[in-house]
């Protein structure tokens, strides 16, 4: 982040299993700032395609879907140091601090997610 590049990382299954979901965390640096956002999305990939980004939005009234479409992504804190913005990404995602990857590698950790046969319970270490 202090080098100015967004990093990510992967959380896990959302939804239920007639309607699921992935999640991810964001950490955005700006020029004088960072931003965190929860991304939620439908789990419509597989091993070729797992572009999260290119997954719909996960929303919980389908009248909501089009404006969901259109600001992809809940902000859910601005920071003025990249320490904070992980805190604030821990606290109110359960972002693992030792977990971040470069922005686009959330993908493998997605493949991997989608190998594992997409395991609705804990991740190893216990983590969600």
């Amino acid at each position: 982040m202090r080098r100015g590049c967004t990093v990510e990382q992967f959380l896990g299954p959302v939804g239920s299993p007639g309607r699921p979901g992935v999640r991810y965390t964001e950490i955005r640096p700006r020029a004088t700032s960072y931003e965190v956002y929860l991304h939620t999305c439908e789990d419509v990939g597989h091993e070729t395609f797992m572009d999260l980004v290119e997954f719909p939005p996960f929303v919980q009234d389908v009248r909501d879907a089009e404006d969901a479409e259109e600001d992809f992504g809940e902000l859910l804190g601005v920071t003025e140091d990249p320490y904070s913005a992980l805190v604030l990404a821990e606290e109110r995602t359960g972002a693992v601090r030792g977990r971040w990857v470069n922005e686009g590698l959330t993908q493998d950790e997605y493949r991997d997610f989608v190998r594992a046969g997409r395991p609705s319970g804990a991740w190893p270490a216990g983590r969600p």
